[in-house]
């Protein structure tokens, strides 16, 4: 490795606050980003989707669990694939902690795959996660979405991924799709991002941000509002894989 430039200390604390003007810009431009995020129009949720998972068959309404808002980690775990990818599984590591402040403050996170629930459960259990995670198997909903990908689309060598026409790379592919619904119970589809998009989740900030209702404070990011030690909440996430 070649030699680092060594400055004084006092010269490094003003290169430091030079660099940290950037970064401040930076974060004014990610808040928004989230801001324009939250003003994107809404498409309304038509079909019927349904989903197999510890609790048994559910629809998408049943995903939410009560929540007004739902992040779908489109976990790349074809049919015929015997583990969950390593990538997909590098993200799930991440957002695991995460979890608990999502589901006490509005926000279910559930994984989907095209796998059938019968390889996804062992899985799930041998990783240890804690986020529900539920079959797509049978439905049109990962291809509605935009992650999984027909022998046809193969075929044909171009599939629709991240919004744009590009070549096939895989019959799956990593996103994450959020959801909301309203108080008649009507679901609308509000967000997706794909790709490197992705490497912005994990925390708690990064999947609130993809949601609505955002960070959902008073002014200011008083976290204290609603943030508590994880072991106050009123309800913990379980390991569901362990279920049924």
């Amino acid at each position: 490795m070649q030699a680092h430039k060594t400055v004084s200390r006092e010269e490094w604390i003003s290169t430091r606050r030079a660099l940290l003007e950037k970064e401040k810009a930076h974060l004014r431009a990610h808040d928004e980003l989230a801001r324009q995020r939250r003003e994107l129009p809404w498409v309304k949720v038509e079909k019927a989707y349904a989903f197999e998972g510890p609790d048994g068959r559910e629809m998408l309404a049943d995903l939410f669990a009560g929540r007004s808002q739902l992040i779908v980690k489109h976990f790349m775990f074809g049919p015929d694939w015997e583990e969950g990818c390593v990538g997909c599984s590098f993200g799930a590591d991440q957002l695991d902690g995460s979890l608990v402040h999502l589901v006490n403050h509005d926000v279910m996170l559930v994984a989907v795959s095209r796998a059938p629930y019968a390889k996804i459960a062992p899985f799930h259990r041998r990783m240890g996660w804690r986020f529900k995670w539920v079959s797509s198997a049978g439905s049109d909903f990962n291809f509605d979405y935009n992650v999984s990908f027909s022998k046809a689309q193969e075929a044909g060598g171009k599939v629709f991924y991240n919004f744009e026409e590009r070549d096939f790379v895989s019959d799956e592919l990593p996103g994450y799709s959020v959801f909301t619904r309203d108080e008649t119970g009507q679901i609308f589809h509000t967000y997706s991002v794909f790709a490197r998009g992705t490497e912005d989740t994990g925390t708690v900030y990064g999947f609130l941000d993809m949601t609505p209702k955002g960070r959902n404070e008073p002014p200011g990011g008083n976290l204290s509002h609603w943030v508590r030690h994880h072991d106050k909440y009123g309800e913990m996430p379980q390991n569901s894989c362990c279920q049924g």
